[in-house]
């Protein structure tokens, strides 16, 4: 072997380490779970909700399509008369009996499309477990939301901000029979503490993206297009100083949200600190009494 082979096995060896020095200047993509979360998608199936109307009269009907539906059999319900006094629902049934079976559920939200009254919706929220089995079987009373319309929150369910919001928002992006005149239209009644919710535009122009939260797919997936498709701004040298651009903005801000919670973070330790403190020299404690 000559001293040129030696020094061609030399530099292939540093060059395994190429890829190493390459990430090492790349900003981290590591996120510090669970105190961090990346943003959940617009219609992220998750724990499901039973909601009410603006007056606080539940839409459940009791009419059991949910459960019919279900190809998980995972949904049990009954339903009952309304009493002539102090009805629950404006139907004549309501459900007096609901239980969702989440050792089953596939979250396919097949019973949010079924449910003729929206009664039934899906969160953002899918982080939850449990220690017994028992805890898997979610009731009415759990999943029926609060006087001010917002979800109970169990001890074993790490809600978030923004997981109550858009509930199921594909299924809103549906029309009856499939007609295109519907597309974008609000076809349901408001609900507690929400409203009406803003129905997603789909291809039409009556679109509201920064209310759904959702983006157009020549955004999200402008690489995959067509040059013709491809705006001129984003063609190039100018495409890469925009890419670099946004890239720039967006790392601005997760920093500005890191420096954020460090902040939280240290001014809940020094509260912790000084009421600690303040327990253990407080006046009129006798520190030697057993």
């Amino acid at each position: 072997m000559g001293v040129g082979d030696e020094i061609k096995d030399q530099l292939s060896f540093l060059g395994g380490f190429k890829l190493t020095f390459q990430h090492l200047t790349r900003p981290r993509v590591t996120t510090m779970y669970p105190e961090e979360k990346k943003p959940k998608q617009p219609r992220q199936h998750g724990r499901h909700v039973l909601n009410r109307y603006e007056d606080g009269m539940e839409k459940c009907i009791g009419c059991e399509l949910c459960a019919g539906v279900c190809p998980a059999d995972c949904i049990y319900v009954r339903g009952l008369d309304n009493p002539p006094d102090h009805p629950v629902s404006p139907g004549e049934r309501y459900g007096f009996v609901y239980e969702i079976n989440y050792l089953r559920c596939i979250h396919c939200d097949m019973c949010v499309e079924a449910c003729p009254t929206e009664a039934i919706t899906e969160s953002k929220l899918f982080e939850f477990s449990f220690t017994n089995r028992a805890d898997a079987i979610y009731t009415k009373a759990e999943l029926v939301v609060n006087d001010d319309g917002t979800p109970k929150r169990l001890p074993w369910e790490d809600w978030r901000e923004g997981d109550d919001l858009m509930t199921s928002g594909w299924m809103r992006a549906t029309s009856p029979s499939g007609s295109a005149d519907y597309e974008g239209e609000v076809q349901w009644s408001g609900e507690l503490g929400y409203g009406v919710r803003v129905p997603e535009g789909g291809q039409s122009g009556r679109r509201d993206d920064e209310a759904t939260g959702t983006k157009p797919l020549r955004q999200v997936l402008e690489a995959h297009l067509l040059d013709e498709d491809i705006p001129l701004a984003h063609r190039g040298n100018r495409g890469r100083i925009w890419r670099a651009r946004e890239g720039a903005a967006r790392n601005r801000k997760k920093m500005e949200a890191t420096r954020e919670r460090m902040k939280e973070l240290r001014a809940a330790r020094k509260a912790a600190k000084a009421e600690a403190k303040g327990r253990n020299g407080s006046p009129g404690v006798d520190q030697g009494s057993a």
